[in-house]
């Protein structure tokens, strides 16, 4: 105890000690704020436009989105296998590629399982996964697999067909783009908020992009208004009435405008004395719960007249069937304007058409959406054409080098068994069978029992079927043009495999 205390005693007694300035560099470091700040937010914006908000022009997808993708069809989740839950979907997409939370990859999942955000759903949802107007179940109770429309997505993004780059640890690789068989982001369309800028997309006719697309493949130098002779306007999955073309056009010309899209209402007898209004159809992201209560609000508040009662009949077998039970005495078609001008039945949709374009930010407008689409696929094709043809090329290049052997297998047999090492037996099957390393390499490492039971009459046409194949790749990749017919050859095919008549009606302005 003595020592001790003689020790504290002793400590106190020394002047502080302390590093001297300059003798741990980097530890505290004079700085401006104001270039710090400056440079933080600029990494931080620069984060959240590229990482995070703002979808690739395209596959339409953010990133969270093509994680979701990606992971799922790495873990097999194909739409012929059994849905798997969906918080293991988002424990391996958090865990493996995307490390910003499980909240946030599950509200993206469950977008693209709902048919009321997506015009064509890339996930096919076993479940609750909410509705307009309530939220899904929690992931633990809800079920997942990539839907059919998905994997023309990811289609061939084992062939070379994109750009791979590491994930967040760098100990994983993640496509930087899917191969997107058809143009997502002007399908689907999507939503994101940036730093300094935002995107709105609006959803289209699948059917009738595919069409625009084709036909400025075939006419480079097409017009606005040609184009817009395929695509007339958005198409919501929820339907409606577009009001508003001159809106429409000049989000097309600039990438950015707004327009109007309304309810779609039946009016007839709900009584044998009283008329009434039925909706149908609600505008894009409106729910029916959001419309009664706003309607019975006015009415109680008598600001619109004429209105006996509301029944919701929604359900998710028969969709939006909201009754407005009229007062005797009053016009349908004057409450109806009422109902459209001061409730949600009307609501203004404004295109702001913003994504990324070789890495950066850009406004586009139709034309230009659809061109970066066609870059994109042509550019996926060539891949795709030239690693097959490299594929096809080096298993001729092995089946040359059997059917070399296959005339006199027992000679084969005979120098593998009587050479001292793999090395010999090598060098001579290249002398005795005029093979080159790999052939030869490829014969040694077969097994015996496949090799004597190998059909020379196999070989040659697997040797002939290759020769074709390998000859028809040549001749696509020879031309531009044959590969912009192969690029609107594969969209005809995933029309017919997807395409659905249009929802949303075009109406006057």
């Amino acid at each position: 105890m003595a020592t001790a205390k003689k020790a504290a005693t002793s400590t106190k007694a020394k002047k502080p000690v302390g590093p001297k300035p300059g003798e741990y560099p980097g530890k505290i470091v004079d700085i401006d704020v104001s270039s710090e700040m400056s440079e933080s937010f600029l990494e931080y914006a620069y984060s959240v436009i590229y990482s995070r908000a703002l979808p690739d022009a395209r596959d339409g997808l953010k990133p969270v989105h093509r994680r979701i993708l990606h992971q799922m069809a790495d873990m097999g989740l194909r739409p012929e296998r059994g849905h798997v839950k969906s918080a293991r979907v988002v424990g391996e997409v958090m865990g493996k590629l995307h490390p910003h939370g499980d909240s946030a990859i599950y509200d993206a999942l469950v977008r693209m399982a709902q048919s009321f955000s997506m015009q064509v759903p890339l996930i096919d949802g076993h479940g609750n996964f909410g509705s307009l107007d309530s939220g899904p179940a929690a992931m633990r109770y809800t079920e997942a697999r990539l839907a059919n429309a998905a994997m023309a997505m990811v289609a061939e993004a084992d062939e070379d067909t994109v750009d791979f780059g590491p994930n967040y640890d760098g100990q994983l690789l993640e496509p930087l783009v899917l191969p997107a068989a058809y143009p997502n982001l002007l399908v689907n369309g999507g939503s994101g908020i940036a730093v300094g800028m935002a995107t709105n997309m609006a959803p289209h006719n699948l059917g009738e992009v595919i069409a625009a697309t084709k036909f400025l493949i075939d006419n480079p130098k097409a017009t606005l208004n040609q184009l817009m002779k395929h695509i007339p306007g958005p198409d919501f999955p929820t339907g409606g009435e577009l009001v508003g073309a001159e809106g429409v056009r000049e989000a097309y010309a600039t990438g950015k405008g707004s327009f109007k899209v309304r309810a779609t209402v039946e009016i007839s007898k709900v009584t044998s004395r009283k008329m009434g209004i039925t909706i149908k159809e609600l505008p894009f992201n409106i729910g029916p719960e959001k419309v009664v209560e706003r309607i019975a609000d006015l009415a109680k508040a008598k600001k619109i007249q004429g209105i006996s009662d509301i029944i919701d009949l929604t359900d998710g077998q028969t969709g939006t069937n909201v009754v407005i039970e009229l007062k005797n005495g009053f016009e349908p078609e004057a409450v109806l304007e009422q109902l459209y001008k001061l409730t949600p039945m009307e609501d203004a949709f404004a295109i702001n058409a913003v994504a990324l374009v070789k890495g950066r930010p850009q406004t586009l407008g139709l034309k230009e959406l659809l061109q970066v689409f066609i870059d994109h696929r042509i550019e996926v094709v060539r891949r795709r054409s030239e690693y097959r043809k490299a594929k096809a090329e080096g298993r001729l290049s092995m089946v040359d080098g059997l059917l070399k052997a296959i005339i006199d297998i027992d000679k084969v047999i005979k120098i593998i068994r009587g050479s001292d090492d793999a090395a010999a037996a090598k060098d001579k099957l290249i002398k005795d069978f005029k093979l080159n390393d790999e052939q030869a390499t490829y014969i040694l490492d077969m097994p015996l029992r496949r090799l004597t039971k190998m059909s020379k009459l196999e070989l040659e046409t697997e040797q002939k079927e290759l020769k074709t194949t390998i000859a028809a790749l040549a001749a696509l990749l020879k031309s531009e043009e044959n590969i912009k017919a192969q690029v609107a050859t594969e969209l005809t095919a995933v029309g017919k495999s997807f395409a659905t008549p249009r929802r949303t009606r075009i109406g006057a302005a």
